[in-house]
Parts: structure tokens; C-alpha cells; sequence
């Protein structure tokens, strides 16, 4: 019986700061706003939009919209910023034999797909579950645990693959094994 393993998208299998960034700076920059990268990074990076958008947009609940719409549609502009974990598809192409692969973001559905397209790795998943397919966002483990009774399978055969606190908060609650990714610096350049 093939056992299963979940994997994070933005910090796990790529590096998105870049892509998210710019796409965040140009959408608040055509409502009069700016955005710090490093600020960006400390505050932002891997959070949800409602989480931080309203401190940058004075609370304002139309333009936090917008913002979020427009980066939604800007984000495709700036694949080519996007560092891919080229280690981690290695080890998912090792263990799909035995593995389903399912890919379980807070990311939308619209950016998931633009950037899985772009490096020409939709069908390497089984299951890809975005923000657009749960109602709870991380840490709740509602998109694991859909995906554990998508495959019928139990959280002690499961993998997760994540690097947020938030995601790891989340597969700590339903019980699965977690291999927690981190980026390494190289002469100012980020890898994993």
C-alpha cells in the first residue's frame, strides 16, 4: 500500500520571495503604497494577505482586495525570480513509487499552477490542494488532513515537507513524520 507524502510550495519546493515580492510591490505601488524587501521578508514572507496587508494598506479593506487580486495576476510576470528546490524534486521523483505526492499550500490556485506550469511540474502530483480548497488556513491542519482522507490513508504513513512554523505547527497536529526544509547561503546567494 503506497503511503503518502504532502509538500509545501512557496520556501519548500521553491524559493518565491522574490516572485511574491515584486508582485506585491507593484500591485500596492498602483495604489500609492510601497514595500520594503527586507520588511517584506521579515513580516510578510509566507503569511496569509489578511495577516499583513491591512498594517501596509491603513486597515482599508478595499484596497487590501485589490492588492491581493492584482498580485494574483501580476505574480506570472515574475517567475523567472523563482528558485526551484531542485534536491526536493529529486527526492519526490525518488519516492513516487511508493508515495503519493500531494502538494498542500496556502498559495492560490491561479499562482500554484502558473508556477508548477512554468517549471513543467503539474503532473509530478497526485493531488494539488491550494488555499482555493480549504476553508482554514495554517497552522489548522485542515488541507492535511484532507488529503490524508482524499488518499484514505493514516497521518503515521504520511511525510510532510515544510519550512514555515505555521506548516509545521499543522502537521504536528495531525501526527505525521516532518522533514523541515531550510535555504542555506552561499556568497549572497539563497539554495537549499
Amino acid at each position: 500500500m503506497k503511503k503518502l507524502a504532502m509538500i509545501d510550495l512557496d520556501g519548500t519546493l521553491f524559493d518565491t520571495n522574490e516572485v511574491n515580492y515584486f508582485a506585491y510591490k507593484m500591485a500596492l505601488n498602483e495604489k500609492g503604497f510601497s514595500l520594503d524587501y527586507e520588511y517584506y521578508k521579515k513580516e510578510c514572507n509566507g503569511r496569509y494577505y489578511k495577516e499583513f496587508l491591512p498594517s501596509i494598506v491603513n486597515n482599508d479593506e478595499e484596497i487590501m482586495e485589490y492588492v491581493h487580486k492584482r498580485k494574483k495576476e501580476l505574480y506570472e510576470k515574475f517567475l523567472d525570480k523563482a528558485i526551484p528546490n531542485e534536491h526536493l524534486f529529486n527526492i519526490l521523483e525518488g519516492i513516487k513509487v511508493n508515495y503519493y505526492l500531494a502538494l498542500v499550500t496556502t498559495a492560490s490556485k491561479k499562482n500554484t499552477y502558473d508556477i508548477l506550469k512554468y517549471f513543467n511540474k503539474v503532473e509530478l502530483f497526485d493531488l494539488i490542494l491550494t488555499h482555493d480548497d480549504i476553508k482554514n488556513s495554517k497552522p489548522n491542519p485542515e488541507g492535511f488532513i484532507k488529503t490524508l482522507e482524499h488518499f484514505k490513508v493514516e497521518a503515521k504513513d504520511a511525510i510532510v515537507f515544510e519550512d514555515s512554523e505555521v506548516g509545521i505547527e499543522a502537521a504536528e497536529k495531525i501526527g505525521a513524520s516532518i522533514f523541515k526544509v531550510e535555504k542555506i547561503a552561499f556568497d549572497d546567494k539563497q539554495t537549499y
